[in-house]
């Protein structure tokens, strides 16, 4: 049985872990605790969650808690991470897992050295509409691949009032929303490019509003990337394949259970499928209950994760921008 303690009554909350747990005999939640304890208490009064403690490190030491789900700003990531694992328990971190590679890299080391599981909670990796385009990709049907092009674009807060457009708090519109197309170029090709280049638009400063990028992979394959929360972007969540023989189209692969559709184009013939519409956070805890339970490896853990954060640095570095966390 898994035994959550939530740090944090971050918005994300009921969707990624309250909603799924419920449908989960082999999960709950069983404390919470927040900055402002009212928050605390006004999330576990609607979700029955028994115990609202007095701070983060409350929650991480109750005893019978025996993993800790972290929607903390991206900063805070890093240092609670690290005191979950240190104190033995299995982590449920939200993306982007932390402000930079090499903290990134620290939290992974600490994970094999205690012998726990760290997932970073990229969710879509774990539904079947993101598992069959991996599997089309893969099959040959598209011929040689050529090209990816993903983009996550969306008309984003006012910067000034909003933790996800704050420098101090790991902001930027790349460890927000890029973040997932360059995941999914990443995981559809199995590999890391070897050269990356970008442009980004700054908004308040060392905070991108937009972030483009283009990625050359050994095998010649280019990828293109766009990332945008500024005031006029333009709304996008899609990636597309193009190979000599067909293209792939697959919309809305983050989240798939509010309707998506995977295309696929060959010698003029369009295909069209959807798969179920289960959400993918279910399928996300369902991934993290087998990784905890029976030692299943996974493909957004904590060295998924500190590669995923390598890139996005390079990212941040080929546009002229400050890494996060410095």
């Amino acid at each position: 049985m898994i035994t959550f303690g939530v740090l944090g009554a971050a918005a994300i909350t009921p969707r990624a872990l309250i909603y799924p747990c419920v449908d989960e005999p082999q999960a709950n939640i069983l404390a919470i605790a927040a900055r402002d304890r009212s928050r605390a208490e006004k999330m576990a009064d609607w979700a029955g969650i028994r115990h609202v403690a007095d701070d983060y490190q409350a929650v991480i030491d109750h005893p019978d808690c025996n993993a800790i789900y972290i929607p903390l700003p991206i900063t805070a990531h890093h240092e609670w991470t690290l005191k979950a694992l240190e104190a033995g328990k299995h982590v449920l971190c939200e993306k982007s897992i932390a402000a930079n590679a090499a903290e990134a890299s620290e939290m992974a080391g600490a994970a094999r050295d205690k012998g726990l599981v760290l997932l970073e909670a990229f969710h879509y990796r774990y539904h079947p509409c993101f598992l069959r385009a991996r599997e089309i990709f893969n099959s040959g049907v598209l011929g040689d691949i050529e090209t990816i092009e993903a983009g996550f674009c969306m008309k984003g807060p006012p910067p000034e009032s909003d933790i996800r457009m704050q420098y101090s708090t790991g902001g930027g519109t790349t460890m927000d929303l890029g973040c997932y197309p360059i995941s999914w170029v990443r995981h559809l090709m199995d590999d890391e490019p070897v050269e990356v280049t970008a442009t980004a638009v700054e908004g308040p400063p060392d905070v991108d509003l937009r972030l483009f990028t283009e990625m050359k992979f050994a095998n010649g394959v280019t990828a293109k990337t766009r990332g945008d929360m500024g005031p006029d972007a333009t709304f996008e969540m899609a990636f597309e394949v193009t190979g000599s023989a067909g293209k792939l189209r697959v919309q809305q692969p983050l989240v798939p259970q509010i309707g998506h559709s995977i295309e696929v184009t060959v010698d003029g013939e369009t295909t069209r499928e959807m798969k179920d519409r289960r959400s993918t956070y279910g399928y996300q805890l369902d991934a993290f209950i087998r990784a905890v339970e029976h030692g299943e490896a996974q493909p957004t853990d904590a060295d998924d994760g500190v590669k995923q954060m390598q890139l996005i640095d390079r990212c941040y570095e080929a546009a002229g921008m400050r890494l996060r966390g410095q």
